[in-house]
């Protein structure tokens, strides 16, 4: 039986019509540094990606036709979303709406909130539950 090197999760890419904008959201959100451009110009960027120290990360692909989803209507479904551990809920609110983020009108539960970033992506804050350790 011949040996298999198992993939290795690496990052998940988003969509969007600007790289470099939604590339500065995200950086903004979770702390992560965006890949240098080393000269290349900022016009030409057609893919870009967060640096994580060789952790799974967050990238970024210019789509000229994007449509961003319309979760939760469904007519452009939301493909994926991103979840973001917070330690509470309120004070995460506060922080990814001063970045640019958009509650959505429909939250289905309480223990995390949807928005949406500035191209339309759901993501939601998750309130993290810390376990206990007897």
């Amino acid at each position: 039986m011949p040996s298999f090197v198992k993939p290795r999760y690496a990052l998940v890419a988003l969509d969007c019509p600007d790289p470099l904008a939604l590339a500065a959201f995200y950086s903004e959100l979770t702390g992560y540094d965006i890949e240098p451009l080393d000269g290349f110009p900022p016009e030409k960027v057609t893919w870009i990606e967060l640096l994580n120290g060789g952790q799974p990360t967050i990238a970024f692909q210019k789509v000229e036709h994007f449509v961003a989803p319309t979760w939760p209507a469904g007519d452009v479904p939301q493909q994926l979303h991103l979840d973001f551990d917070v330690e509470n809920l309120d004070e995460g609110e506060l922080f990814v709406l001063s970045l640019g983020a958009i509650k959505t009108d429909v939250q289905p539960g309480s223990s995390f909130r949807v928005f949406l970033d500035p191209v339309g992506h759901p993501f939601c804050l998750v309130k993290r539950t810390v376990p206990d350790i007897a």
